[in-house]
């Protein structure tokens, strides 16, 4: 049995649930974590640092958006590690999917996306913590047990982008659509016909994103969108 157990604690396939539990080490108390990331190394790089914290344990593993709200209902992880971009379902509705159940759910995303509207998007859902990939793993470390303390946690650059974020207009879903499609080069009379709305309704959309953004042209607006993170999908 003893030999059972030790080689299902070796390591976690991709995507698996298998829980990452160093024997021996004493952490039947250790703060339960579940990892979301599509990227293989990048997740397989945060199992192996997690695991060297006696306190902290890796309990299931995915690169799947769907499967990550799936592996948080069968563990109930006291924390979760959420990235923004994943295949199935992404980030953000993972959260809000998670917190349906639990809206106590302590969720820290960890994404490579630093732009306004992602960080803005992301603390909505819910999260309790916001922190890009390249954090050094004493921040990582010392956010999860701050998160599993209840606590919020915030770098300062990330909150100050937050804070420029959060007074400002958001922009309505048509704004987004005529956004996306100035985005793709196309004129007036082309986004009037894609979105069935006359020219001049897409004249007044334009005019309304002009005076959200604080721009004055087409250019600067999509510059500004796409540095405040308005044109992901």
């Amino acid at each position: 049995m003893d030999k059972v157990e030790k080689k299902k604690t070796g390591g976690a396939a991709p995507g698996s649930s298998a829980k990452a539990i160093k024997p021996g080490n004493g952490n039947s108390g250790a703060i339960q974590i579940l990892i979301a990331e599509d990227h293989t190394v990048v997740r397989d790089g945060l199992v192996a640092i997690i695991r060297q914290e006696q306190d902290l344990v890796v309990i299931g593993d995915t690169g799947d958006g769907r499967q990550a709200v799936e592996l948080w209902k069968k563990h109930r992880p006291d924390v979760t590690l959420m990235d923004l971009r994943m295949p199935g379902l992404d980030g953000v509705n993972a959260i809000y999917q998670i917190r349906a159940v639990d809206p106590n759910a302590r969720i820290i995303v960890l994404t490579t996306y630093d732009g306004d509207e992602d960080i803005y998007r992301g603390m909505r859902a819910g999260a309790k913590s916001y922190l890009l990939k390249d954090v050094r793993r004493e921040e990582l470390f010392s956010c999860i047990r701050e998160v599993h303390a209840g606590k919020t946690y915030i770098p300062p650059a990330i909150a100050a982008k937050l804070a420029e974020r959060m007074p400002g207009e958001a922009l309505t879903p048509r704004e987004h659509e005529v956004l996306q499609l100035l985005a793709e080069g196309k004129p007036n009379k082309i986004i009037a016909s894609d979105l069935c709305i006359t020219e001049v309704t897409v004249k007044s959309h334009v005019k309304s994103l002009f005076r959200k953004l604080n721009v004055l042209s087409r250019t600067e607006a999509l510059a500004v969108a796409s540095r405040k993170g308005l044109l992901h999908r």
